[in-house]
């Protein structure tokens, strides 16, 4: 009888729900005092009835209107089927839970930056093969020259006369049938690029807004320990693995809350703080000091590298070997600068170790920053001035040879920061103990590498594609030397703002300041006379002024004329834009600074 009460009772709560509307019925299945589970299999068995009522009334409805509910319903089934699989389809969701669970937040927030970078160049890759690189395969001539295997490592070679350099794209415009559809690749190449920029700019500031409203706005929000410690198990869970591993994450998560929480503030005499201050200042002094000596080799060994490159030398292994020397050294400088950056910073013994990383992380900034700046000073100014055939081509050359050997040193880096420091820490002076693992030297070399992605789509469009690799390589590499050779931090502490303040350093300097690279090769930049698809034009952005005169003569296109006209080039229209995004932020400020005094509020209510 129990049984039966208990089927009945459930055949008419289904029967109930199939009679609600959709808002109605998901509204109530939410309310339900359920577990995910039983919930789902409610929310089936109300499909499934809706889907009979259905067929009952089919012999009454038009075939169209039956064909239309049907796509309803299955489109609805898939939707419901994707969302409980989506978590299975997230790249190495079940790798950042590890990590999050043995070394915290601080060491995920590095991995999580990573994917992100890696989808981003995914992203970057596909937009530049589908209108770029596809295009050029039907016009391409084939490639005489021989592949040797250096050009693996130089970039030059064979690979100068295929896609991966902005010399051998065509100024033509690509037809395959006679007086059929054309495509014309000058507009493609600088429309791809600038509206690629465009998408970046607008995901950068989205991503860089949330994570900001997340980690500093409503923080209360998204950590409250009572919320943590009660309401965030998942009953679900079976299998045993997956219950530690939860366990470990949850008690992970705590022990950051609470050392925030119970953080102790250490009183110093006078003497202390003097001596405190002089060893800051002293490692700064010294951290900029070799900043500086580092640019200025870089630079007096790019002009030097530059007279070889035109000179040209008899013996072509010397000529390949010339051509590794200045991303050898910068990439040297590169790697192994932060290192001394990392001991000063254990030298001046923060308080907080998120102080420390985050003066390493502007040390380190300054340095990679300056020594990119440095770079793109020789290439604009000398190298686009040199008596070079193809300058874009040069230029792209370098960026793939600096983005190759960076790659190399950052696994060399594993290799020397991590496994050989492990094993010197286990056998030879064991009180070193095992290393942790460098949050700010690894991100500042992500961002380094971004950052040359970026400067490098203009004069090499498929350097994403290889950058995706390399960041693969790299995710797998340190997650191994991690799991291997590092402990967790010695201080827990929490670290919920890291990963906005990777964006914003993504965002500034290093998007902004590849902005202002790009627009000075695009506007003011002569292009090659003999390759590439601007040859010929006063400027890279000539092909678009050129367009548009040739709109000009079309009446259809009168209003792409206008737009160009009175939008595009117009700076009232700029300024205006820039009012109305200024109002948007500051109301949607006011809107989240409401919601702040509204929960406490409700906070102080619940309280009292």
């Amino acid at each position: 009888i129990w049984i039966f009460h208990v089927f009945y009772a459930e055949e008419n709560l289904v029967g109930n729900l199939a009679s609600m509307s959709t808002s109605e019925r998901i509204k109530a299945i939410q309310k339900m005092p359920e577990t995910m589970k039983k919930k789902r299999e409610i929310r089936n068995k109300v499909l499934k009835e809706i889907t009979k009522k259905s067929r009952h009334r089919s012999a009454q409805l038009p075939c169209c209107k039956q064909c239309l509910q049907g796509t309803v319903v299955s489109f609805r089934r898939f939707g419901n089927s994707l969302s409980e699989y989506f978590h299975v389809l997230q790249l190495w969701h079940k790798t950042l839970k590890i990590i999050g669970a043995e070394f915290g937040t601080s060491v995920l927030s590095y991995f999580t930056f990573l994917k992100w970078l890696l989808t981003f160049n995914i992203f970057s890759f596909l937009i530049n093969f589908s209108f770029i690189t596809i295009p050029q395969f039907v016009a391409a001539e084939p490639n005489n020259l021989s592949f040797t295997g250096l050009e693996l490592f130089t970039g030059a070679g064979y690979f100068q006369q295929t896609v991966l350099y902005y010399g051998f794209y065509t100024n033509a415009t690509i037809s395959k049938i006679e007086n059929g559809p054309s495509y014309n690749m000058q507009l493609a190449y600088i429309f791809t690029v600038g509206i690629y920029f465009v998408i970046c700019f607008l995901i950068l500031l989205f991503s860089m807004a949330k994570s900001f409203c997340r980690n500093f706005i409503n923080v209360q929000t998204y950590s409250g320990n009572a919320s943590k410690l009660l309401c965030t198990w998942d009953f679900n869970i079976t299998n045993e693995k997956a219950v530690k591993l939860k366990q470990k994450n949850l008690s992970t998560q705590i022990k950051e809350d609470l050392t925030e929480v119970n953080r102790e503030v250490l009183n110093f005499s006078v003497s202390e703080r003097v001596v405190r201050i002089v060893i800051h200042l002293a490692a700064w002094l010294a951290s900029l000091g070799t900043a500086v000596a580092a640019c200025a080799g870089v630079y007096f060994l790019s002009v030097n590298n530059l007279k070889l490159f035109v000179k040209g030398l008899e013996n072509d292994l010397q000529s390949q070997a010339s051509m590794l020397v200045l991303p050898v050294v910068a990439s040297f400088l590169n790697a192994f600068i932060p290192f001394f950056y990392s001991w000063l910073g254990h030298l001046e013994r923060f308080q907080i170790p998120g102080h420390q990383i985050y003066v390493t992380i502007a040390r380190n900034i300054i340095l990679k920053i300056s020594i990119v700046g440095i770079l793109c000073y020789y290439w604009l100014n000398i190298v686009a001035a040199s008596k070079s055939q193809c300058w874009e081509t040069l230029i792209g050359q370098d960026i793939y040879r600096l983005v190759l050997v960076d790659f190399i040193f950052c696994l060399l880096g594993s290799f020397f920061g991590e496994f050989l420091r492990r094993i010197i820490g286990t056998t030879l002076c064991v009180n070193l103990g095992l290393p942790e693992f460098d949050i700010g030297r690894n991100v500042l070399d992500l961002i380094y590498a971004q950052t040359l992605t970026w400067i490098g789509i203009l004069f090499s469009p498929l350097l994403p594609g290889i950058q995706m690799i390399s960041f693969s390589v790299v995710f797998y590499v340190k997650k191994v030397s991690l799991l291997m050779n590092c402990q967790p931090p010695r201080k827990v502490w929490k670290t919920a703002q890291m990963t906005t303040s990777f964006m914003f350093l993504l965002f500034f300097p290093s998007f902004l300041g590849v902005l202002s690279v790009i627009g000075v090769t695009v506007w003011r930049l002569k292009p090659s006379e003999e390759c590439g698809p601007f040859r010929g034009l006063s400027s890279m952005y000539a092909a678009v002024d050129e367009w548009i005169k040739i709109l000009e003569n079309h009446t259809a296109s009168k209003w792409v004329v206008w737009i160009y006209h009175n939008l595009i080039t117009s700076e009232l229209f700029f300024f205006i834009l820039s009012l109305l995004v200024l109002i948007i932020a500051y109301l949607y400020w006011q809107i989240i600074e409401g919601r702040k005094t509204m929960t406490k509020l409700l906070r102080k209510q619940i309280i009292n």
